[in-house]
């Protein structure tokens, strides 16, 4: 089955949803709140300068779903017209895409409009230009708008998921696994193994840069967030070791007689972690854009540092991270397991990660990238 059909996060509003389990999402969109505001803010200064048009166009690509979506959306929209009042500029009229794949919960983010549109009047004293909002379902490692018609994009935790399972990941004619017994890439995976998934990673975001240098208009801003590496080495921790503790309790279940170990060896995750280099390469590859500002932060596994409250019920760090964890894969992994372990595998995944994060300090790495066309 496609990725494109599976990597989808769990809708609705339910106590596995992934609007009520973004958190760790939440921080990060935070965290790199400075550097999206700094582009933001050239934005404008370069799009009233040049004064070709009235409308400012924004792509928030790989949305989802949630009070995230809407969460960057309201910020960039607040900041536009704060902005304009402060400089003596005339508000503009604005309009936003939301993009994702066809599976995702668009539904969601309509029902969640009229009130979003209430707190922009409130927040912006009643001074608030037109806004437009609209949904665009797709791949963003294609075309998704017409040429030069982009102001800003804004992506974030959307680019380390790959558009299709890398290639090579078999060998011989009888397609042995080189994999076997893991979910992604490890310490002990095959070296071809790991440039599979890297060699995947630089075809689809070279792709993905591609096309947004035919839609953005010149001095156009983009402000890209994803989950990465520091290390040149894609083995490390930060960047692979929750897949691990994934394939471990899923050998539990094996052991159980839940799960046929050979439905493990035969699941590849659609994932890859970069670190700066890789991320830089295929930029300066492309050569439309100049990047301004790239950093890393460091990300607790929950986005938080302690243990955390979900309504009455105290959770720990390992029952949050299982939360985050499911409500993104989930529909990958029952797609391929069948939903008859679901709740058994995260009840083990949880206590694992528990033990874990217990006696090691690992965090995630999250990279944020700012850059202009040229």
């Amino acid at each position: 089955m496609e990725v494109a059909q599976i990597l989808c996060m769990n809708k609705g509003g339910g106590e596995t949803s992934y609007a009520r389990n973004s958190s760790l999402q939440s921080k990060i969109i935070s965290d790199s709140k400075r550097i999206t505001e700094e582009a933001v803010e050239s934005m404008i200064t370069t799009f009233s300068n040049n004064n070709t048009t009235s409308v400012i166009s924004i792509a928030d690509l790989g949305c989802s779903s949630g009070p995230n979506t809407l969460l960057l959306v309201s910020d960039t929209l607040n900041l536009i017209s704060s902005k304009c009042k402060r400089l003596g500029y005339p508000l503009p009229e604005v309009q936003v895409f939301l993009n994702d794949l066809f599976s995702n919960d668009f539904n969601y983010i309509f029902g969640s409009l009229p009130e979003f549109h209430r707190r922009l009047v409130v927040d912006n004293g009643g001074e608030v230009g037109p806004c437009f909002i609209s949904g665009v379902p797709g791949s963003f490692y294609g075309r998704l708008f017409p040429k030069k018609s982009l102001n800003f994009v804004h992506s974030s935790s959307s680019l380390h998921w790959l558009s299709e399972v890398p290639e090579g990941l078999l060998e011989g004619e009888g397609k042995r696994r080189l994999n076997k017994g893991k979910l992604y890439i490890s310490s002990t995976s095959p070296r071809s193994v790991v440039e599979a998934y890297g060699e995947q990673f630089k075809s689809d975001f070279g792709r993905f840069i591609k096309s947004r240098s035919e839609e953005m208009v010149s001095d156009g801003r983009m402000v890209l967030s994803l989950m990465g590496r520091k290390s040149m080495d894609p083995t490390t921790p930060d960047s692979c070791h929750h897949w691990e503790l994934l394939a471990q309790a899923l050998t539990t279940l094996a052991s159980q007689g839940l799960v046929e170990e050979d439905k493990i060896d035969s699941f590849n995750a659609p994932y890859y972690a970069p670190c700066m280099e890789e991320v830089k390469e295929e930029i300066e590859k492309e050569g439309s854009f100049m990047v301004e500002r790239f950093e890393a932060f460091e990300v607790e596994w929950d986005g938080f540092a302690s243990e955390a409250e979900d309504g009455l019920k105290i959770l720990t760090r390992g029952q949050r991270v299982a939360k985050t964890i499911r409500a993104v894969v989930e529909t990958m992994l029952e797609s391929h397991f069948g939903g008859h372990i679901i709740d058994a595998l995260f009840q083990h995944y949880g206590t694992i990660v528990q033990h874990y994060l217990s006696n090691n300090r690992t965090k995630y790495t999250n990279l944020v990238v700012s850059f202009v066309k040229k």
